[in-house]
């Protein structure tokens, strides 16, 4: 186990990208404050007539076309609604004009986003996966010219992709991928052998984009495969607690050939190409949580109005209220997080992979909580399906939907875990670079040596001035009343710097197994840029001449002092905490010493080895038409699709 996590460590490291681009997060956690990089906050997005036109062609689709209940209920994409997005140019947002797509940007595609968002989490996941991670992405930015015009014109026409990384038994880790790509003899193809799991939009693709390994060199690459090329077999589809429509596939490649001219970029980049596609592809989550959030604040507030409790509306009670402020001041939080991250992978040379991990993380996180805010104003009614209060006469509001659709986000492209575990690693790469060496490495002595002149020069600059510099009235005073919380972030910014150096010093080679505290770490550094973000925009709204400047303000300011309060008592839990006891307890249940415990509920019939993944023991139906038998022996739907 020891020489696997150190072969999965090695192979990861071999494909982070180099810091040479400017990355506003990277160098906040170094304690330096690139305000020019976040500050004056982007311009409102420059609506061109071809993006205005198919906005407003897609926000008609949405609200006169789309029956989000019916395909909730069916658990299918009707074959009219992909032809229309299909007629829409849907499939091709992204993919420049000159391959047959609309050629939108990073901030107008965020846009369209953000709008299905609010309605619809199966439309969503199909669009997204398809141009965000599907073979588009990787092929803007890895495939050759002659790969761009065979495969994006048909993709923008509506051949829906699919990414095909994850494995029955490899999650997040590249070093147990088993899905192999072997070289034929001449060299002028591959042979991919393997299985890959829960790829979204895998039983509608006709494009997959897979990562696979060559067993005699090791090296991981990335391949584009037709799904109807011999060999390509859709085995099961997955069905989920929410997404019911989400077109999500176990497939099986048994002796794919696969010619030289489909390999993604060079032998060896496929990792390399997996990550640089999530990191921008990332960016639809925020973008789209943030329309989910948009809808339940116009929920809570509609509904706190009318319904009356106790002689009163609810949203006069104070329990209520505050959670619909704290709705509100999250909510201009999430989207201000959302457009500074698109507007910033929209600029030449800029480093988006740390702002995209942050703002997926930090907006999916807070969307979560929304909702679940939102249901429980709504009481019974949020737990009630939509079709169940249509049919008694009620507003078929789907807050009920809106949670079981909204959880996998926590989840989709990078769980919360590794995104804290991805941001963790870039927050101390400046130290690993620098003290590396005599810090964490198995450096030699001579090697040791040689890095401590290296050390010294380094921090005897860095470390007195995340202690000395100014930040403190009138820094920051053209921000108003808001300058007392960009003083805040500048200051808690270098206090983060100082906390992860310190830890650096207490944990040495440990470091890397103290997630307790790199969590939190990361918590801070996420909720310092979300601060900075909504500060900057409430600015600009202002200088802008906004209508609603005031009260984003208000809604900056209440955001800021309930943010300022949670950093505070994270960065006491960085080393006043029950780190130790809460491991110690979860390894003893994990060894069977609490097992008394479970004693008085029915148990499970499956042993450790039982629920150890085994890659596809059997085929199932993979239609969306078909169900599986325990589908097929329980009650049928309540109403066909309509």
């Amino acid at each position: 186990m020891a020489v696997q996590s150190s072969r999965s460590l090695e192979v990861a490291e071999a494909a982070r990208q180099e810091w040479e681009r400017n990355s506003f997060l990277r160098d906040l956690f170094l304690g330096d404050l690139r305000l020019e990089l976040i500050h004056p906050f982007p311009e409102p997005l420059e609506e061109r007539e071809k993006f205005r036109a198919f906005y407003r062609e897609m926000e008609r689709f949405v609200r006169e076309e789309l029956d989000s209940t019916a395909i909730d209920r069916s658990g299918e994409y009707p074959p009219e609604v992909i032809e229309r997005l299909r007629e829409m140019g849907a499939f091709g947002l992204k993919i420049p004009e000159k391959y047959g797509g609309l050629g939108f940007n990073q901030r107008e595609y965020s846009k369209v986003m953000e709008l299905l968002g609010s309605v619809d989490g199966n439309i969503t996941a199909l669009l997204s996966a398809h141009q965000s991670i599907g073979v588009p992405q990787p092929i803007l930015l890895f495939g050759t010219e002659e790969q761009k015009r065979e495969l994006l014109p048909r993709c923008a026409k509506g051949a829906i992709s699919a990414f095909a990384l994850t494995e029955p038994g490899v999650g997040s880790d590249p070093a147990s991928l088993s899905t192999t790509a072997r070289p034929t003899e001449d060299g002028s193809a591959f042979i991919l052998d393997g299985e890959k799991l829960w790829c979204t939009n895998g039983t509608l693709a006709e494009l997959l984009v897979v990562m696979a390994r060559n067993p005699e060199t090791d090296e991981i690459s990335a391949f584009v495969v037709d799904t109807s090329w011999e060999g390509v077999e859709v085995v099961h589809r997955c069905h989920f607690m929410g997404l019911k429509a989400l077109a999500n596939a176990a497939i099986r490649f048994r002796g794919v050939r696969v010619p030289r001219q489909y390999l993604i970029g060079k032998e060896g980049q496929g990792l390399k190409i997996a990550l640089t596609t999530l990191n921008t592809g990332r960016l639809t989550l925020p973008a789209a949580v943030s329309g989910t959030a948009k809808q339940c604040l116009e929920i809570c507030r509609k509904w706190a109005n009318a319904r009356v409790q106790w002689g009163s509306p609810i949203g006069h009670h104070e329990a209520i209220t505050a959670k619909i402020a704290t709705i509100a001041a999250h909510t201009f939080a999430m989207d201000s997080l959302s457009e500074l991250a698109s507007e910033m992978a929209t600029r030449p040379g800029y480093d988006i992979r740390l702002e995209a991990a942050a703002a997926k993380e930090w907006n999916t996180v807070r969307a979560w909580r929304i909702i679940d805010d939102t249901l429980q104003i709504r009481g019974g009614r949020g737990y009630e399906t939509e079709w169940s209060l249509e049919n008694r006469g009620e507003v078929p509001i789907p807050v009920e939907r809106m949670m079981r659709d909204s959880r996998i986000n926590l989840i989709f492209e990078g769980s919360s875990e590794i995104m804290h575990l991805f941001m963790a690693r870039e927050a101390v790469d400046r130290h690993l670079r620098v003290a590396g060496p005599l810090v964490f490495g198995r450096a030699s002595m001579r090697e040791k040596l040689w890095a401590i002149p290296r050390i010294f020069a380094f921090y005897l600059v860095w470390y007195p001035t995340r202690w000395l510099r100014w930040s403190f009235w009138p820094k920051h005073a053209s921000f108003g009343k808001l300058g007392k919380h960009m003083r805040f972030v500048e200051r808690a910014s270098r206090r983060l710097a100082r906390a992860t150096f310190h830890g650096m010093l207490v944990y040495r080679a440990g470091m890397q197994k103290k997630e307790a505290f790199l969590f939190r770490v990361v918590d801070i550094a996420m909720q310092l840029f979300a601060m900075a973000a909504t500060i900057s925009r409430a600015h600009k709204m202002a200088v802008d001449g906004h209508p609603a400047a005031h009260e984003a303000r208000e809604l900056a300011d209440l955001f800021c002092w309930t943010s300022r309060r949670e950093i505070r008592r994270t960065f006491r839990e960085l080393w006043f905490n029950d780190d130790a006891m809460l491991y110690r307890v979860g390894r003893a249940v994990l060894e069977g010493r609490h097992t008394w415990l479970e004693e008085g509920s029915i148990g499970l019939p499956y042993s450790v080895d039982d629920l150890r993944p085994a890659g596809i023991r059997h085929p199932a139906h993979a239609s969306g038409a078909e169900k599986s038998p325990d589908e097929a022996s329980g009650p049928p739907p309540p109403a066909p699709y309509a």
